[in-house]
């Protein structure tokens, strides 16, 4: 029997690479795309449809408008308020929320220890019937490209530029992670 995971994919590798882990890895997996008013969204929104057809998983979209416009750099508090969008919607009564998080980045919320606390309280919100995954956690961006690549996935599916620019900015640094890995 399979579990439910509902991945937030947002087009980019580390989201696209964790839908493909978890389905190879038995989850019945659906995916979500939020647009929270950041600049990238029409190229994330496009991405995300491209590859959730390609690894086979219903993708639902949810839109919030703020008068905040966010472009590059951290957002405080996004994957906490991405992953409780996900609770919201009401598509998954057991199972996991997915993160394609990852080690090597500052932000507080791609840390162990936030994966830990959000674990927690989703654990709390749903009498432990919902929990978070992030299996890439302790996994570097280079490891995450690396089995992206090994699981031929295609790249130019893919879409990361924190400016919302196309062509790509080159300078924020999502384009610069890109720029690293050889994309």
């Amino acid at each position: 029997m399979k579990s439910d995971a509902i991945v937030l994919l947002s087009g980019g590798i580390d989201s696209a690479a964790c839908a493909h882990f978890l389905r190879d890895n038995g989850f019945s997996i659906r995916a979500l795309f939020v647009d929270y008013g950041q600049k990238a969204a029409p190229f994330e929104k496009r991405s995300a449809e491209a590859l959730s057809n390609l690894l086979g998983a219903e993708l639902d979209s949810v839109l919030l408008r703020s008068p905040t416009h966010f472009g590059a750099g951290e957002i405080a508090g996004r994957n906490a308020f991405l992953v409780f969008a996900a609770l919201l919607t009401g598509q998954l009564r057991t199972g996991v929320i997915a993160l394609g998080i990852h080690s090597g980045t500052t932000y507080y919320d791609c840390s162990t220890a936030f994966a830990q606390s959000l674990d927690r309280l989703l654990a709390e919100h749903t009498d432990g019937r919902v929990r978070l995954s992030t299996p890439f956690i302790a996994w570097s961006k280079k490891n995450i490209f690396d089995y992206y690549k090994t699981s031929k996935l295609p790249i130019e599916l893919t879409y990361s530029c924190e400016s919302g620019q196309m062509p790509t900015c080159g300078r924020c640094l999502s384009c610069r992670d890109r720029r690293m890995l050889g994309c």
